[in-house]
């Protein structure tokens, strides 16, 4: 009875085995379907014969010269830079290199009135926004109003001065004018 379960266990063993190596075997002998890895891929131009039999064969990693590059594509699709077949008329171009059709185009669109001093005026509005967005941010982030440019007149001591001036027959212009003086305030002053 012993030997009856060792054989078949054996058995099933091999069986199990066997069976864990088939579908090794059958990659092994090229039964199963293989499909190529997608990122390896890559479509190429078509091959055509050459209307030259003594050109040179392209070396390879070189670009094609019938391809170019990406910007000479893109180039030659939106300047139309191809030569042109025979029996086409080229067209005629000014002295700035822009053809009749591509002057006329512009004219219409306005370009030809464009005001010549509107990198000056869009900085001077840039200028002026950014002025005020940075007052606003001052504002905001150091919570008090920024301080007026330039010195501030004491009012009553300018009054008295005038009338003492008068008093005395000088000239308005005479003695030195009282001004305010700002206390310097330190970084974080009035934050807390």
């Amino acid at each position: 009875m012993r030997r009856e379960v060792m054989l078949r266990f054996s058995l099933i063993a091999a069986m199990v085995l066997a069976l864990s190596a088939c579908a090794d075997v059958k990659k092994q002998l090229g039964l199963t379907k293989q499909s190529p890895d997608e990122f390896k891929v890559v479509s190429q131009a078509p091959l055509a014969l050459p209307p030259d039999y003594s050109l040179r064969p392209p070396e390879p990693g070189i670009p094609r010269p019938q391809e170019g590059t990406t910007s000479q594509q893109a180039k030659n699709a939106v300047f139309r830079l191809q030569q042109p077949e025979a029996g086409t008329l080229e067209p005629k171009l000014e002295s700035d290199g822009r053809s009749l059709a591509e002057l006329s185009l512009l004219k219409a669109a306005g370009a030809d009135q464009a005001d010549p001093n509107i990198r000056r005026i869009i900085d001077a509005e840039t200028l002026r926004l950014n002025a005020e967005d940075n007052d606003f941010l001052e504002a905001l982030v150091f919570w008090r109003d920024p301080q007026a440019a330039g010195e501030i007149v004491d009012a009553d001591e300018e009054a008295k001065r005038l009338r003492e001036n008068a008093a005395l027959g000088k000239s308005v212009t005479d003695g030195e004018t009282p001004t305010i003086e700002r206390k310097r305030r330190a970084p974080l002053e009035g934050l807390f």
